[in-house]
């Protein structure tokens, strides 16, 4: 038996699955101590589902806790960025583009060194090694342990990177240090702070891993966890501490992953409404689809793979403003909608209560918003259901209808047909699909390169991009017998010489898991 976890802003879900069966679900409020939360929510799950702690073979945990303390410079460690490319890369140095309150909150200190790579292998110049151990040693005496090492075409040839890193270890051995060939893609300065950011929250991953396992340990679970990333696809534990950045966006990935399996249907629009916020996407071929342009965090553009997602200011708890002209959001009460809002004795007009007052559902204490206008009311419903149809069609790729999945705590706001869906789907437990996805989440490996065609020959680059991402795959847990190729794509670049292309390649498969001794 699996257990999956979601923990939000708002609530912490959990379900308990056996095979394709779910068990049993609950919800409960998310905690500032996230081990107390997991454990409070675990607990009830197995007492719900009747089952003792030794018979749960795997858990696995999404979160959106590195996400929150990105945007919200918390717990951030300093970080010294170091670049290989000088002087070919000078002109912009690490950090130019972060928001002051980040940059303040993350820079250690920046160092350029010489070396980098064309685009097609061929050296811009050797690291001087000698260079490297004196930045090293300015690294050490600055009292910097987190560092971020971002070379020009490093997603080709990672090799001195990976030099820079054994040097910078031989000075200061307790050194963590983050390549970006091993988080980002194409794009120099996107990869470079994709690398710097995970940087600053390794510590922290540190400490959240460390919180989860503990949880578990009160509980009496033996089995190993997992995290959710935000392909759909699941990591260790230990590779979480590593690459806290590829949870960013897991909690709305699990939620599309959730409503596949939920429904059984492998290609639809899928629309989450949370407590502060309604995530909209798209599944193709039962996994989000991807993302093609850079990802804007907390105002630092990214390029490390992301699911194509569109965020609107519309829960349950959002605010409203009744008149003509309704306002809704994308202020919430959030995780105190229990205590806020008029259905439950608050003094806070929330989009939950106009639902309940338009008489369309039933939570709550329905005569606390009878004295609502009821023009007003059917104003602000007309208003909630023209912003989901926006950011459908925003995510549409074509005029025609598609099918809906509604999944969230929140997805009673939605209570008549939308225009462009073919027809509207709301599975049972759709409330608790973004645990769901992390219960069932698989292993996944992937590559995205620059091949020279001339050199490869285009099936030889992509036989190649399909090896070294099923060999990923493997490497971090998944059966090889079931490892199958989701997404292909070359892309050919004009702009460079000698028909160069750039592959990306993602392979999935199934999560090995050993079940635990029982005693």
């Amino acid at each position: 038996m699996r257990i999956g976890v979601d923990v939000g802003g708002t609530n912490t879900d959990a379900v308990l699955i056996q095979g394709s069966r779910i068990i049993a679900s609950v919800k409960r409020p998310t905690s500032v101590d996230v081990s107390h939360g997991i454990r409070s929510a675990i607990e009830a799950l197995l007492n719900e589902g009747g089952v003792a702690a030794g018979d749960i073979h795997a858990v696995m945990i999404g979160t959106t806790h590195f996400t929150n303390a990105f945007v919200q410079a918390v717990g951030l460690q300093k970080v010294a960025a170091v670049r290989i490319g000088f002087p070919a890369a000078r002109e912009i140095p690490p950090f130019s583009d972060w928001p002051e309150r980040l940059r303040n909150a993350a820079l250690g200190r920046i160092d350029m060194v010489a070396g980098g790579y064309q685009f097609d292998g061929r050296l811009i110049s050797a690291v001087d090694e000698a260079e490297i151990r004196i930045v090293a040693g300015r690294i050490r005496d600055a009292g910097l342990s987190e560092v971020a090492v971002a070379g020009v075409f490093s997603q080709l040839n990672a090799d001195q990177e990976e030099r820079v890193a054994d040097l910078i270890r031989n000075e200061i051995p307790d050194a963590s240090i983050t390549l970006s060939s091993e988080v980002g893609r194409t794009g120099l300065l996107e990869r470079e702070n994709a690398a710097i950011m995970n940087a600053a929250l390794r510590p922290l991953a540190a400490k959240v891993g460390e919180a989860f396992a503990r949880a578990l340990i009160e509980l009496g679970i033996q089995a190993p966890f997992f995290v959710s990333q935000n392909d759909g696809t699941l990591m260790t534990a230990t590779h979480m501490q590593h690459f806290p950045v590829l949870t960013f966006a897991a909690g709305p990935t699990n939620s599309l992953r959730g409503a596949a399996f939920l429904t059984g249907r492998s290609d639809a629009l899928v629309v989450d409404i949370g407590g502060t916020t309604t995530d909209i996407g798209v599944l193709v071929g039962g996994f989000p689809r991807q993302s093609s342009l850079h990802a804007d965090i907390g105002g630092v553009r990214t390029n490390f793979r992301m699911p194509d997602l569109l965020s609107i200011g519309l829960g349950g708890g959002s605010r409203v403003v009744l008149g003509e002209a309704p306002r809704i959001g994308p202020e919430s009460v959030g995780f105190r909608l229990a205590e806020e809002a008029l259905i439950y004795g608050g003094n806070t007009l929330t989009a939950s209560d106009v639902a309940v007052a338009s008489g369309a559902v039933r939570f709550g204490d329905p005569s606390r918003v009878r004295q609502l206008d009821g023009a007003q009311v059917r104003s602000a419903m007309k208003c909630m259901h023209r912003m989901i149809e926006d950011g459908l069609d925003r995510m549409k790729t074509s005029a025609l209808p598609m099918p809906l999945i509604l999944v969230g705590g929140g997805a009673v706001l939605i209570t008549e047909e939308l225009a462009g869906v073919s027809e509207t789907l709301v599975p049972e437990r759709a409330g608790v699909a973004n645990a769901v996805g992390a219960a069932i989440g698989q292993v996944s490996g992937s590559v995205d390169l620059i091949y020279n065609l001339q050199e490869f020959g285009r099936e030889a680059a992509l036989d190649n991009a399909r090896a070294r991402a099923t060999a990923r795959a493997v490497e971090a847990g998944a059966d090889p017998d079931t490892v199958t190729i989701v997404d292909l794509e070359d892309l050919p670049l004009q702009y460079l010489p000698g028909g160069a292309a750039r592959v990306i390649c993602r392979a999935v498969g199934d999560l090995i898991v050993k079940e635990p001794a029982i005693a």
